[in-house]
């Protein structure tokens, strides 16, 4: 089923424990739609760059079966940079710069072929310019919205009111404790839900994820790894693979959301592998497979 993922596509400077990787592409609509691409066909992207965003990567993601009819290109302008520094313990991180750039005066207009699509995923960016894309919808089956404490701080408003109009909310632990005004986690989903989002997914990092529909929680493991090079764009990698399986199944149910958990997090496990999309430029379907077995392993038990 055809596929809408709306976001960033940026430059990014990222340190970490183990190096410094500069002017390297990220952005949330970038992670979500190279995840997505390997388990459903059609995806439409919307996004804004400067001219200063190399072609090959846009090649890369047209090969990726990435359509990129909505993709801005603003000409003598520059790009969305972010920069930043983790700390040792890489749950931590600092921002050292944010450069607005193109995305300053975005205006996300979708191409007519867009507005039938039926999943959609709305990466984190002003609940503004989200609500722009919901009512451009003609009639989706399944909204995604991401978001962050920083929308919460300055436009608690507009969240609120977009909030109404989405089926899956995904933020993390903290986030979800500021949104409700409730520190237990269950009652936090509670007061949620009353806000709009039927399904609601909490990021826990490098804990895995718990998902929320009504009474019923599952929970989700993180694949505990060796070695974490970069945890940039870890939760967009996961919000695509969450959606990208849903959209291969075209099916919301319950039990389809917690398989959708775990693709989600298989392919976060492989994002944090490298700086950048490294990892995910030669992820083959063996690879997400074998490591989809290896979360089976990680949960499985008899009682």
């Amino acid at each position: 089923m055809s596929l809408l993922t709306v976001g960033t596509v940026a430059f990014d400077t990222i340190e970490t424990p183990y190096g410094k990787a500069e002017m390297v592409v990220g952005g949330a609509a970038l992670y979500a739609s190279i995840a997505a691409s390997h388990f459903t066909d059609t995806i439409n992207l919307v996004s804004v760059v400067g001219d200063d965003f190399p072609q090959v990567e846009m090649d890369f993601m047209k090969a990726r079966g990435i359509n990129l009819e909505g993709l801005q290109i603003k000409e003598g302008e520059k790009s969305f940079f972010w920069s930043g520094r983790y700390h040792d313990n890489m749950n931590q991180r600092d921002t050292l710069v944010t450069d607005l750039n193109v995305l300053a005066d975005f205006d996300p207009i979708l191409p007519e072929s867009y507005k039938n699509s039926k999943f959609v995923m709305l990466g984190n960016l002003t609940p503004e310019i989200q609500m722009k894309v919901v009512e451009q919808m003609k009639n989706p089956k399944l909204v995604v919205l991401d978001t962050m404490n920083f929308w919460m701080d300055v436009a608690l408003d507009g969240l609120k009111k977009v909030l109404k109009k989405v089926d899956v909310l995904t933020i993390n632990d903290e986030e979800a404790r500021q949104l409700s005004g409730e520190y237990s986690l269950v009652k936090a989903a509670k007061v949620i839900h009353k806000m709009g989002p039927e399904f609601l997914v909490i990021k826990k990092g490098e804990h895995g994820a718990l998902l929320f529909h009504k009474d019923k929680i599952f929970s989700a493991p993180a694949l505990p790894l060796a070695d974490v090079f970069d945890p940039t764009g870890a939760g967009d990698t996961f919000a695509g693979g969450f959606i990208g399986y849903l959209a291969s199944k075209n099916s919301v149910s319950f039990e389809n959301m917690k398989r959708a958990l775990i693709y989600g997090s298989a392919m976060a496990s492989f994002c944090v592998e490298d700086f950048s999309i490294g990892r995910m430029k030669g992820l083959k379907k063996a690879d997400i497979n074998k490591r989809l077995k290896e979360f089976v392993r990680l949960t499985k038990f008899d009682l």
